[in-house]
């Protein structure tokens, strides 16, 4: 028995949550698990009968379907199921059949209750999962937000081998057929090819307007999920055309519908933390865009949407750590992977490079400090492959600065405080950012921290180059109240709202930290803690903040509007995209956020 509750924590610490737990409550836990074998295609538990337990796949596969027989998904190795049914009085609310032979381990209902009541990364975990139910938030999403691309049409007059190679190179199940002013006139979908075209003999130049659905059934973009849902299952067809007045704006298929039910962060993060190889981790952060997309749609605050799009950031970061360290060896002294920029500070959204060092103990040797070294490559890489593109002023820790021992890095910290010139000013701004991502020895950055806050927080003199550091960014302010766009190049008539927008409120959060010795490196802890510190007025601080989130809703909902469109996100907005009033709003966002920068600038003491 000791040697199957060795194999069974060995198993638990490769999964989330599991790996969060004290390992006295991890060996407590395995010990609590029941091991259950069950043979390909032999149900596991079936819909509304009582449900014992938490199921946890530790070998083979899983069908989990609804009461109706629909698939809902297909489970592998290191995933749960089963918790639904537990968190809603011990009932199945699914049904569970094994689709190879596999073994599964079963959590008893109390030991999982316990759990979720003492331990908040299982409460974050299951519950976050729980809310992503089928059908739950899909039916009162508004139609525009489901909207997964921009829509692909045709004319009338094109042939049906044209339509044919539109759908294979946009990889898509069908076609709008269009008037020349864009009006809705018919739908052209590969079923249609096949029964009408193919099965018929017809010729290949037939004209799609011989084979389309003409007049189809459609929504506006204001109708919600829900209308979708019934159209589909009440007129049995699998796409749905998207209208307004009249024009084709959309198009909306049981595969968006899928899609939208299945990313979610924690599916994302579970699907990361399985990974075997850096590929099948770049194809689950593939995925972040239509997060985002989904997470903006249903108009969930700036704060959690970037929040839960740096979770995924960090799990990525973790699971390349233990697979760098799986291929080097166990680390000879103790260390630490921090983040900054967006993901040191929680904020990450649909554009992010990486930023990050490592700090290891001071009784490393030239031998461990080329381990290191490898270490941070594969890690860089990874996150590189992952989408997280390198940085270009090369802030990671594959450079060797940025990869050394705590003795100098408290070198660092102090040069910069005492000669704050303006290279020290640009690396202070990033570095006091940091925040621990994985590793094996978070003390190393605990002391540091401490230690620079109160350094910085007793040096006038670096607080006020820090102070003129935090003025360089001004927001787009025009002279006769209007937003001033850039004026010339490839983002002529925009405004950029990282570096005009965001930034200038970070900057200015920072400040207020240091001063206040905040150790939050998130912009709106900061603000709070600089206000419960004395360090900003409560109206001051409520102020910049609903500037801040003003300004950060409508990136990301730029950025959303642009994913949607099939484009890159990026952060340059065209004003006249918004309307009077939301151009007025952000406005006086910019407003608020250029009064503080003068107040900060005309309180700071004389330089030199």
């Amino acid at each position: 028995m000791d040697a199957e509750i060795k194999a069974i924590t060995a198993f638990l610490e490769s999964v989330h949550p599991y790996d969060t737990l004290p390992r006295d409550e991890l060996a407590s836990v395995a010990g609590s698990f029941r091991r259950m074998v069950f043979r390909a295609n032999s149900l596991i538990y079936v819909h509304d009968a009582p449900i014992g337990g938490l199921y946890l796949i530790k070998q083979g596969g899983v069908e989990i379907t609804d009461g109706n027989g629909a698939l809902v998904s297909l489970l592998g190795p290191r995933n749960s199921f089963g918790e639904r049914g537990l968190m809603r009085g011990g009932i199945a609310v699914t049904q569970a059949r094994a689709t190879e032979d596999a073994i599964i381990l079963v959590l008893p209902a109390p030991t999982f209750t316990r759990l979720i009541r003492t331990y908040p990364a299982f409460e974050r975990f299951f519950n976050r999962r729980r809310g992503d139910r089928p059908g739950a938030d899909l039916a009162t999403q508004k139609v525009a937000d489901l909207i997964a691309r921009r829509p692909l049409a045709c004319g009338p007059g094109a042939t049906v081998t044209e339509a044919a190679q539109m759908m294979r190179d946009a990889q898509v199940s069908s076609l709008g057929v269009t008037g020349a002013d864009g009006q809705l006139l018919g739908l052209v979908t590969v079923r249609d090819l096949s029964n009408k075209v193919l099965a018929e003999g017809r010729d290949p130049a037939t004209p799609v307007s011989e084979v389309m659905s003409a007049d189809p059934v459609s929504l506006p973009p204001t109708a919600l999920g829900s209308d979708i849902l019934h159209i589909m299952l009440e007129r049995r067809i699998g796409h749905l055309p998207i209208t307004e007045e009249g024009r084709f704006v959309g198009m909306i298929t049981q595969t968006d519908l899928t899609r939208f039910q299945a990313v979610s962060s924690a599916v994302l993060i579970r699907d990361v933390v399985s990974s075997v190889t850096v590929e099948e981790m770049a194809a689950v952060t593939a995925r972040i865009p239509q997060l985002l997309v989904q997470l903006v749609g249903s108009h969930q605050s700036h704060e959690v949407v970037t929040r839960l799009v740096t979770d995924i950031a960090d799990a990525v970061t973790r699971r390349l750590l233990a697979m760098a360290e799986a291929t080097l060896g166990p680390p000879p002294v103790p260390y630490l992977w921090l983040a900054c920029g967006s993901q040191g500070r929680q904020e990450q959204t649909g554009v992010s490079d990486q930023d990050n060092c490592l700090i290891h103990d001071d009784s490393a040797t030239e031998e461990d400090s080329a381990y290191f070294a490898a270490l941070a490559k594969i890690v860089s890489d990874g996150l590189n492959a992952c989408g997280y593109v390198y940085c270009p002023g090369e802030m990671m820790a594959t450079t060797p600065r940025w990869c050394a021992p705590l003795q100098r890095w408290r070198a660092y910290f102090r040069s910069w405080l005492d000669t704050p010139d303006p290279e020290a000013q640009m690396l202070a701004s990033v570095m006091f950012d940091l925040r621990p991502i994985g590793g094996t020895a978070p003390g190393l950055f605990q002391a540091l921290q401490a230690e620079t806050l109160e350094l910085a927080a007793q040096n006038p003199i670096f607080i006020a180059h820090l102070v003129s550091n935090s003025l360089k960014h001004t927001p787009p302010l025009g002279m006769l109240r209007g937003i001033a766009t850039i004026r010339s190049g490839e983002h002529r008539n925009h405004i950029d709202l990282k570096h005009n927008g965001v930034v200038p409120v970070t900057d200015l959060a920072r400040v207020h930290a240091l001063r206040g010795r905040v150790t939050a490196a998130n912009t709106r802890a900061r603000l709070l803690g600089a206000e419960a510190a004395g360090v900003i007025s409560a109206g001051d601080a409520r102020d910049m903040i609903e500037a801040y989130d003003l300004i950060a809703t409508v990136r990301l909902e730029n950025q959303a509007h642009l994913i949607r469109a099939g484009r890159k996100p990026d952060n340059y907005l065209a004003p006249s995209d918004l309307s009077d009033l939301e151009r007025s709003h952000l406005r006086d966002a910019f407003v608020v956020v250029r009064t503080m920068q003068s107040a900060i600038a005309h309180a700071r003491p004389a330089i030199g």
